[in-house]
């Protein structure tokens, strides 16, 4: 019986004694603090990437993400526990295997899993009895059994008995200091229970808190509800906030009045538009499946219309409050301050500070901006990246408008509206200023 497995009960010794040899490919903001946190909890963990500056940086004791601490790496490699590698050779020697690969979007918004098919493909050139796979890389539901467990099971291997499977979506919040990966619940579904226990098994050596469910579409759609969740009520906030502007009032005050209520209701706030890696791509996911079930996901297209077009309303904000002082857009200088996707992270992806520099220069704006963890930015249809200018007293005067795209607490607020002719504020920065002649808010 698959279940009663040899397989199945030496991997669990294994686990059991930390003798199992751990192997996490992909080492970005989701694979290299799950690999620091195997190794923390006794495992010899070998990370597989194909950018050798991040095997280099690894094998050297250095961390290149924020919420990973580089002494927790230097110590993790001083001691033996962790090692990276470009070879997916090394794969031949692990007994589990952690896939953390990128899921983006295609233009069209359909889903590009083909860093999972190139994982999946590599594990199976590699693969040896034994070994338990778990897919942690957002994707549609069915991903795990329709895409991984056929490649996986194509030399007559059975899942259960031969090799184990199993989805556990990551739940990384960059720049959080409260939650990360050692104590963010940990959902895992397996392909049979004994897929599941074993995956439940690791994942409990080094995460406080794992919840099983029944099956991996089960634990896939898990985080497709979570993201979406947060997309659909962003995206009411924003709506709100384009509703409250037409009718003369403050959304902000809206929303923190709402917020006294003790049930029934939760606060989400408007802003500039969606960023970071999961909720402006993880919708379309559900999205994209559900229409090869011939089903339209009414709220999450919705959704997606009104916090796509932020950035536009935003341009409109700007353009009016300029046009309020006499200013046309065109050949304003305009500073965006802060470019990130969300505050004090060094990441842009999605961010839509992207987008409104793109749209001020496309509208013939003089557009440069400031971030203090972005020294460059790469911008659409420029031949090189653009700079991060200094942020002195004497340059914002010099602006006709100062945009405050990404909130970063490094910013003294007071002084910048103190300074600047105009402030357009995205992110209710300046709540604590009241009403100003120079601010314009969301």
């Amino acid at each position: 019986m698959p279940e009663d497995s040899d397989y199945g009960r030496s991997l669990a010794e294994k686990i059991t004694n930390r003798t199992a040899r751990v192997g996490v490919i992909g080492l970005g903001y989701v694979g290299l603090p799950l690999a620091v946190e195997f190794a923390r909890a006794g495992f010899h963990v070998t990370g597989i990437d194909l950018d050798q500056r991040k095997v280099e940086a690894i094998n050297s004791g250095h961390s290149y993400i924020k919420d990973v601490e580089g002494d927790d790496v230097e110590r993790a490699v001083r001691e033996g526990k962790l090692h990276a590698t470009g070879d997916f050779g090394a794969l031949r020697e692990v007994d589990t295997i952690s896939i953390c690969v990128p899921t983006p979007l295609r233009k069209t918004k359909d889903p590009d899993i083909s860093y999972i098919v190139s994982a999946t493909e590599s594990i199976a050139a590699n693969f040896k009895r034994g070994q338990l796979v778990v897919l942690e890389s957002t994707t549609y539901p069915g991903t795990t059994d329709e895409v991984i467990l056929p490649r996986l099971s194509a030399g007559g291997y059975t899942a259960g008995r031969d090799f184990f499977l199993a989805f556990s979506p990551e739940r990384v919040d960059p720049g959080n200091p409260q939650y990360q990966t050692q104590n963010i619940p940990k959902v895992i579904g397996g392909v049979t229970p004994t897929c599941i226990k074993l995956a439940t098994a690791l994942y409990s050596t080094a995460i406080h808190t794992v919840i099983p469910v029944s099956s991996p579409a089960t634990a896939e759609m898990v985080k497709l509800l979570e993201n979406t969740f947060r997309a659909v009520n962003i995206g009411l906030a924003n709506e709100l906030a384009i509703m409250c502007n037409k009718l003369g009032v403050d959304v902000w005050e809206v929303i923190q009045a709402a917020a006294t209520k003790p049930f029934g209701f939760m606060p989400f706030y408007p802003g500039p538009g969606l960023g970071g890696h999961c909720i402006p791509i993880d919708p379309h996911y559900l999205s994209w499946k559900l229409k090869t079930l011939d089903y339209n996901a009414r709220f999450i297209e919705l959704a997606s219309e009104i916090n796509t077009n932020m950035p536009n309303y935003v341009l409109d904000l700007v353009a009016d409050a300029l046009n309020d002082n006499s200013k046309a857009l065109r050949g304003s200088r305009v500073l965006v301050l802060g470019v990130t996707y969300k505050r004090d992270i060094e990441d842009v992806r999605e961010s839509p500070a992207i987008d409104i520099i793109s749209l001020l220069l496309g509208k013939g704006a003089q557009t440069d901006y400031h971030d203090p963890y972005v020294p460059t930015l790469e911008i659409a249809d420029h031949d090189e990246p653009i700079r991060s200018v200094a942020l002195t007293e004497e340059a914002l005067r010099s602006y006709d408008a100062a945009v405050i795209v990404t909130d970063h607490t490094s910013y003294d607020y007071d002084w910048i509206v103190a300074a600047s002719k105009l402030v357009v504020d995205t992110r209710n920065a300046t709540r604590k200023m009241g009403a100003r002649e120079n601010i314009r808010r969301l």
